[in-house]
């Protein structure tokens, strides 16, 4: 059953954290995105691709504590409806509003309330079934907040403590948003990584730490932390985000990319073994590069989602991330030139000819194996 309007899909900007100078950053605006939303989806649909990430900003939209004012987020809203284009929302996509964070005792009252309000609202004003992310990269959002000290509460060595209140938190957020609508759907997102040993390394030590991606998943489907409340029908679908520095070494050095010593493990066998461990829908809800390493990236991807579909992994989509190019989260003059369109000072969407001639030419590979496929299904049942 086909879930995602289209199998490429495009995903915005829309972090609105407290960076590492202590500055809310919100790249939904540094991009323009919130007043050229129209622009922006007349674009993705010419290219063929007519399903988008988004999100809605909690520290921009809860105004006061639980009173919300999702005007902006409308206006989105009614951009897809007229470009007829499937909005994925983020609800947390690594920003908060000032004065919480995921151990303050009213952090999971708070998102609830907001996961309450926002299905309400979407069901009040839209046509579309509701496809929500409560919390994005729980697993890096805890290690870049509780870890490395790169947003609010900037701690160290409390990775695992905002984990478990982020995890807490999701739960509460996800029995919100069904109580509000049922038939919505959920999708948790985390990254797919790849810890690579040596020859001295100990093969249940990095055995473990790799374990440790699956963690977030695992607490919100109840296999971990039963105390929480999680559920294996919280799982409805899974994405898995993948960039070229999602494998490294133990000492904690990425892999080159392209590679020169051929020690990356395929992302074919990646999404087989995440497919294998849930058996639940699953798409590659982030990937993209930047500079002139897009085109070979994307054909990179493109190969090896082939090979894992051959495989039987129920793999639904391909997310380009991000559509337009986006700025540091730390020094927001310094822009990245990985978008399919890039930006000029004055916000200007530049379109990256090459890159886009390498997404149609990935989406008609797709479009010909699923023809392909449907033939041989078709003529076995037959």
């Amino acid at each position: 059953m086909k879930i995602f309007n289209t199998f490429f899909m495009g995903g915005y900007e829309c972090a609105d954290h407290i960076n590492r100078s202590g500055h809310r950053v919100n790249l939904l605006k540094e991009t323009q995105h919130d007043i050229r939303v129209a622009e922006d989806y007349e674009m993705l649909s010419s290219i063929g691709i007519k399903t988008v990430r988004e999100g809605i900003c909690w520290s921009d939209v809860e105004t006061a504590p639980g009173f919300f004012d999702f005007s902006e987020v409308y206006n989105r809203m009614q951009a897809a409806e007229e470009f007829g284009v499937q909005q994925i929302w983020d609800l947390i996509h690594f920003g908060y509003p000032d004065g919480i964070y995921p151990t303050h005792p009213n952090f999971c009252e708070r998102f609830a309330a907001l996961c309450h309000a926002f299905a309400v609202f979407y069901t009040e004003n839209s046509s579309q079934e509701l496809y929500v992310v409560p919390i994005n990269e729980i697993s890096f959002l805890s290690w870049h907040s509780g870890d490395v000290r790169g947003t609010v509460p900037f701690a160290v060595n409390s990775g695992w403590d905002i984990k478990y209140h982020l995890c807490k938190a999701a739960i509460a957020g996800i029995k919100a948003l069904k109580e509000a609508d049922p038939d919505c759907v959920i999708i948790l997102v985390e990254p797919l990584i790849k810890i690579h040993g040596n020859l001295q390394e100990n093969a249940e030590h990095l055995h473990q730490v790799n374990e440790h991606q699956f963690q977030a998943m695992d607490i919100i489907a109840g296999r971990m932390c039963p105390e929480l409340g999680g559920s294996e029908e919280f799982l409805d679908i899974l994405g898995f985000n993948y960039y070229w520095n999602c494998q490294w070494n133990i000492d904690h050095a990425p892999l080159d990319w392209p590679e020169t010593l051929k020690r990356r493990t395929p992302l074919a066998d990646l999404l087989q073994m995440a497919y294998k461990r849930y058996e639940k829908p699953i798409f590659i809800s982030e990937t993209g590069h930047f500079g002139s390493g897009r085109v070979e990236w994307i054909e990179e991807i493109t190969a090896e989602c082939l090979i894992a579909k051959q495989r039987g992994v129920d793999l639904n989509g391909i997310c380009i991330y991000p559509v337009t190019d986006r700025p540091d989260w730390d020094d927001l003059s310094s822009f990245s030139n990985c978008g399919i369109w890039d930006l000029d000072i004055d916000g200007n969407r530049l379109p990256n000819i090459p890159y886009i001639n390498a997404v149609e030419r990935a989406q008609t590979q797709f479009i010909n194996t699923n023809k392909i496929l449907d033939f041989v299904l078709n003529f076995f049942k037959n």
